[in-house]
């Protein structure tokens, strides 16, 4: 029975792969930057995402968004007051998103006429880790809330991302957060990935964050 279940996830895992790396292609065709948004329910990622899309649009970037959630529109709603096309994909009890999924949502799209895509993934920490959707960059959330040694508990996702952004960090000092311990704790799973302190509330840290964007968009190769 062991051997079926990890025989069968194999299969899943590199189907998945496949259909991946055709969006992926895709992608680099359109010459659009894709992320992938990761973090655990409760972060702020919501947040964060709808700063960062208010924010673009307003400096005359073309963007959009595709939002994972188990159930409801909610969060798809939120972000289409920022203006921008905005699809909800429910996965009705399923962890992740998938490719699959990635890419029925996609349908009708025109990606040639956007810079950027966010993909806001399902609010969970272990899943999402093995699933590629074709995206250039995977971004770890981890708001001050959450605890500094998230990263040592869940290294899988921390490894594989490209970037790191700490939400909510206007309240960091009533929490108690321990800025010198996260950040030992991510660049001891991750060494030198780029880290970004940020608050969706007061706009802390969304500068550099957009620069960043800016600076992966002009990339050759996106």
């Amino acid at each position: 029975m062991t051997t079926r279940i990890v025989e069968l996830r194999r299969g899943i895992l590199k189907k998945n792969d496949e259909l991946a790396a055709g969006l992926r292609d895709r992608y680099m065709g359109a010459g659009v930057l894709v992320l992938n948004l990761v973090s655990s329910p409760g972060t702020g990622k919501t947040a964060f995402l709808e700063r960062t899309l208010t924010e673009l649009r307003a400096s005359g970037a073309r963007v959009a968004a595709l939002v994972g959630d188990l159930e409801t529109d909610n969060d798809a709603r939120r972000l289409a007051a920022s203006g921008a096309p905005v699809r909800q994909i429910n996965t009705h009890g399923i962890c992740h998103l998938d490719a699959d999924m990635i890419t029925r949502h996609l349908d009708g799209w025109e990606l040639a006429d956007l810079d950027y895509l966010f993909i806001e993934n399902v609010g969970n920490l272990v899943c999402p880790s093995s699933y590629d959707l074709g995206e250039k960059i995977r971004v770890a959330l981890l708001s001050v809330t959450e605890g500094e040694d998230k990263p040592l508990k869940y290294p899988t996702l921390f490894n594989s991302a490209d970037a790191a952004v700490i939400t909510k960090i206007d309240i960091a000092v009533p929490c108690g957060f321990d800025r010198d311990l996260a950040l030992k704790n991510i660049n001891e799973i991750r060494p030198g990935i780029r880290i970004f302190e940020t608050s969706a509330k007061t706009g802390a840290g969304m500068e550099e964050w957009l620069r960043y964007l800016a600076e992966e968009r002009g990339k050759r190769g996106n």
